[in-house]
């Protein structure tokens, strides 16, 4: 198991990268109103710092929060005390029956608990299983193409306190995306210097498709959430239980 958001990427990730979480937030409670399910538990898999938990409890709904990163869920208790929390691996962890399950952010993607499109496959016949009648499963995912133009890519972000170093690379054989990044944050007067790599497995969303409707999920494909729609090389899914 690989380790990934520290204490500081996951700090820059909450303060300059959760414009995904927040903005999505409107039309994921729009789906869920639209699937009937005004309240009851939602599980959100691979939550980061509890934004989308936040807006859940905020609407009346109760949230558990899975993410395999205790930087994050330290954030994610802050910001979302009305929530529960659990250190896991999506991948490993035993869901209970719940009112829908949500996964947003190219979670799926993430191989820090190394797996393949077989093990997919199981997590989506365990969401199913721990579905109600009528539950909804919500996600995205990230496609071959992620790194357009140069490869590799470089890139650099900057905010008040914090700066990282981006260089993404796409294997296009494998469809796996390679994020290393340098990172420096602010600290009293000096600034503190990590390195986090992470690998991405890039799914086609033709293959995604088939495996939700193998296990007896509705599918619908959707290329936003609500207003808020995905960029280059992501698409969604929202798959109802019959």
């Amino acid at each position: 198991m690989l380790a990934g958001y520290q204490e500081d990427l996951a700090y820059i990730h909450d303060v300059g990268f959760g414009a995904f979480s927040s903005e999505s937030a409107p039309g994921l409670l729009e789906i869920l109103h639209q699937k009937g399910i005004n309240k009851g538990l939602v599980v959100d898999l691979g939550c980061g710092s509890g934004i989308w938990a936040k807006a859940l409890t905020q609407a009346g709904y109760d949230v558990l929060g899975i993410d395999i990163s205790d930087a994050f869920l330290d954030l994610a208790r802050k910001k979302a005390p009305k929530a529960n929390f659990q250190k896991a691996s999506f991948l490993r962890v035993t869901l209970p029956k719940c009112d829908a399950v949500t996964s947003i952010g190219e979670c799926l993607n993430y191989q820090f608990d190394q797996h393949s499109l077989g093990e997919i496959q199981k997590l989506f016949a365990h969401i199913y299983e721990s579905l109600k009648p009528g539950g909804v499963f919500i996600f995205d995912i990230a496609e071959p193409g992620y790194v357009s133009g140069m490869n590799p890519q470089k890139t650099y972000y900057q905010g008040q306190d914090w700066a990282i170093l981006l260089e993404k690379e796409e294997d296009q054989k494998t469809h796996q995306l390679t994020r290393k990044m340098t990172i420096f944050r602010e600290i009293g007067n000096l600034y503190r210097r990590s390195e986090e790599l992470h690998r991405v497995q890039l799914y086609k969303g033709s293959d995604i498709l088939p495996e939700l409707q193998r296990v007896g999920f509705q599918v619908r494909v959707i290329h936003g959430y609500g207003e808020f729609k995905f960029s280059q090389a992501q698409v969604g899914f929202i798959a109802t239980k019959a």
